[in-house]
């Protein structure tokens, strides 16, 4: 089993804790990240683009010269798609792009994610969060005590009202409860810093 220091605030050594082997020293699977991370993205998609149709776009209904004797081709709206400020064809419309990984191929790409993480020095575990207010000069001493990076993922088991105002306004500093994190998360972060609780937590939940 994995064997982490745990650190305080002040980047002290407390202690340590002991993970599963299974979930912060699995081996990272790139291509189940890539899909992990593909999902997400597609769930982010808004899909609103939208092109109007001949029936949509602005144009008088008549026709626009008589059907035979003029000499020039057959045309019956200024709609038309082959006309400027006519309709598009096979334009896009609003959909949905999201859609579901099976769940074995979620757990395995939060594995292969920490185990990353872990393996490239870029996650520490922390005693707690115990800031004594919520002032955003404070919080961002402590963070810059125990990690360096222009990007931090917080992770915490327990609703810190002084960790949360404390570091909002933060840029580059995420905050997530371990029940939302995903690989993409993880992965778009230089830095992880995770309670010690959180650790125990996801070593638990993600075991085999």
């Amino acid at each position: 089993m994995p064997t982490l220091d745990v650190v305080d605030l002040k980047n002290q050594k407390v202690g340590e804790v002991e993970l599963a082997d299974d979930v912060f020293s699995a081996d990272v699977n790139e291509a189940l990240l890539y899909e992990a991370v593909r999902q997400f993205q597609a769930g982010k998609h808004r899909g609103t683009h939208k092109t109007k149709v001949r029936s949509e776009v602005a144009g008088s209904g008549k026709k626009l010269w008589k059907q035979k004797g003029t000499g020039r081709a057959r045309m019956g709206s200024v709609r038309s798609p082959i006309w400027r400020h006519g309709g598009i064809v096979h334009g896009p419309v609003p959909r949905d792009y999201s859609y579901k990984l099976p769940r074995k191929m979620v757990l395995g790409a939060l594995r292969s994610a920490l185990s990353a993480k872990v393996r490239d020095g870029e996650l520490k575990v922390v005693q707690g969060f115990n800031f004594a207010d919520h002032k955003t000069k404070n919080a961002m001493n402590a963070l810059a005590n125990v990690v360096t990076g222009r990007t931090v993922l917080v992770v915490d088991n327990e609703e810190n009202r002084n960790l949360a105002l404390g570091i909002r306004n933060l840029q580059g500093v995420t905050l997530m409860p371990t029940r939302d994190v995903n690989p993409y998360h993880l992965l778009g972060h230089q830095s992880v810093l995770i309670s010690e609780a959180a650790a125990r937590k996801f070593s638990e939940a993600l075991a085999k």
